[in-house]
């Protein structure tokens, strides 16, 4: 019977040890093993334990079987497949799982065609968050949502428009516009995210962490200057480097904010929170310095004084030519993009930090064989301390499932 991978050795130039804040040095890497493919898929016993999920362990740097995996944007808009497609992956329970949830989906989306419909409704989030967890059992279990989702509650009106994107009615771009925008109070404004939260919490138990997430100050800033998406970012760039006190105090607001956000998450059930900066890496290193960094340290140092034990994830797409500066945010996991070698990337970190990626979205295009060997390219670069094994971004629109199940299954049946 084909395993999910052949033995391979991890050598122990491959890591930069991690050393956690309070463990000791680690032991050197011993061999990885594969199991049969499809055998991963039903082990409960390395997916989480009564008093911690493998994925929260792994950050904290303790022994771990195996890395754990979980995918950004997991759920939702690539599940269209049937049935004659998803049987080649030759795993009945996968198929008769993920017909049922890839139908349901786009039953979803007929039925609430607005993703603010979707995404600001209890009962549709927890469905959405959960229909991966139900086909693939990720080791995380992202909340169904989006960064601008606390907008509204700062005073400032947005939609998510189908085609086009995040669409700001009223672009933030003078002084007196800055001064209208309001602290975020989520417990009055979001709701359904907290009971979202809670729910998935009970569902899922410890077998999988229960994620949540935020926008970091400049990215947030970004979209509301620029009034959406952006190709040049001109007029943040403008606001940055002429109006600075402006901008200044338009990221402090989102610092506050977003602190107080990730904290009401964790009081409602998310076991480590991810926050995405996804145009910091527009800015150079010393803008990076000044418009992001402090504000992203803000963040975690208000996190960590209430919620020393949250787990936070920072992810910036495009981030190698900044990479020695994140780490000094304080987060606990610097999640890598496929543009940065998973080796190099462990050296220009450091040892005192973990780290979560790196595979190319677009490698799930590729043939099963390809797949697998860009996993175990990965996780040997990763070594087997501190790692969570992610894409480098989210999973493309078009992508096919049942590669999508091929990588669950081969990352689910490696053991360090």
């Amino acid at each position: 019977m084909a395993t999910a991978c052949p033995p391979l050795s991890l050598p122990s130039t491959s890591l930069l040890r991690r050393s956690t804040r309070a463990g000791p040095s680690r032991r050197p890497l011993p061999t990885v093993r594969c199991s049969v493919v499809g055998e991963a898929v039903a082990e409960a016993a390395v997916a989480g334990t009564a008093d911690e999920p493998l994925l929260v362990s792994a950050i904290r740097g303790k022994k771990v079987e195996r890395p754990p995996v979980w995918l950004m944007r997991q759920a939702g808009r690539y599940m269209k497949a049937g049935y004659e497609k998803c049987r080649l992956v030759k795993l009945e329970q996968y198929c008769q799982n993920f017909v049922q949830n890839a139908k349901s989906y786009q039953n979803l989306c007929e039925r609430y065609p607005l993703f603010r419909e979707r995404s600001e409704n209890v009962d549709l989030v927890v469905e959405i968050s959960l229909q991966p967890w139900k086909v693939f059992k990720p080791d995380g279990v992202i909340l169904f949502s989006d960064i601008l989702t606390p907008l509204p509650g700062m005073n400032i009106p947005f939609d998510i428009v189908k085609g086009k994107g995040p669409v700001i009615y009223d672009p933030l771009r003078t002084a007196a516009a800055v001064n209208e925008v309001r602290e975020f109070v989520p417990g009055e404004w979001v709701p359904y995210v907290g009971q979202a939260l809670n729910i998935l919490r009970q569902e899922v138990k410890n077998e999988a962490a229960v994620l949540g997430f935020v926008g970091a100050p400049f990215t947030l800033a970004s979209y509301c200057v620029e009034g959406g998406s952006s190709k040049n970012f001109s007029k943040i760039k403008k606001m940055a480097f002429a109006e600075p006190e402006i901008l200044h105090t338009l990221l402090q607001k989102f610092t506050t904010s977003m602190a107080n956000y990730i904290k009401y998450q964790a009081d409602n059930g998310a076991q480590a929170v991810q926050i995405f900066d996804s145009w910091a890496t527009e800015l150079s290193p010393v803008d990076f310095e000044e418009f992001s960094l402090p504000y992203l340290k803000q963040i975690v140092d208000s996190v960590k004084e209430t919620h020393p034990d949250l787990p936070l994830i920072l992810y910036a797409s495009g981030s190698g030519g900044l990479l020695e500066r994140l780490p000094l945010t304080g987060v606990d996991v610097v999640s890598l993009d496929w543009t940065v070698d998973m080796a190099e990337g462990r050296k220009r970190l450091g040892s005192n930090i973990a780290v979560q990626g790196n595979v190319d979205p677009g490698v799930l295009f590729g043939s099963k064989e390809f797949i697998t060997k860009r996993i175990h390219d990965t996780v040997q670069k990763a070594g087997n301390e501190g790692h969570v094994l992610n894409l480098g971004h989210g999973i493309k629109v078009g992508t096919p499932e049942e590669n999508v199940a091929h990588f669950f299954e081969v990352a689910k049946a490696i053991r360090y």
